[in-house]
């Protein structure tokens, strides 16, 4: 049996006055093309969850899709994992993005997101990231 590892993070998204609404219903429209948990993919719309608040704040705040998921050796398949969060990624609205992968072989690894400008908006620009690793030592 392989070693279990964790996937978790948080998708950000400030919300302005004009523009709330399309972004979020965007932004929820791109997670529900996700396939369901029940067929196994790497990312499923059941890992992805955030609350109703743009509904009851009428002023500008930040948007927060938080996911978690734990796996089997997901790290053998990370590149592909990366690839399918990043489509993801293109299709919404986001400021940042973050990442962390826990495995008990290597450690915990940190990815990010960052858009280059205020915010990225679907289908613009290339999408960069940037990773961390750290790892306890048990002596």
């Amino acid at each position: 049996m392989e070693a279990e590892s964790i996937v978790y993070g948080c998708i950000k998204d400030s919300v302005y006055d004009g523009d709330a609404r399309d972004r979020v219903i965007t932004n929820r429209s791109a997670m529900s093309t996700l396939p369901s948990a029940e067929h196994w993919p790497l990312l499923s719309r059941d890992m992805f969850s955030s609350s109703d608040q743009f509904l009851v704040l009428n002023e500008p705040h930040t948007e927060v899709f938080h996911f978690g998921a734990s796996y089997q050796g997901v790290e053998h398949e990370w590149q592909l994992w990366m690839e399918k969060f990043e489509s993801l990624l293109a299709q919404m609205f986001w400021v940042s993005a973050i990442v962390h992968l826990e495995t008990e072989a290597s450690g915990l690894h940190s990815f990010q997101w960052d858009s280059d400008s205020a915010f990225h908006s679907p289908g613009s620009g290339d999408i960069q990231v940037r990773c961390e690793w750290s790892r306890e030592s048990w002596l």
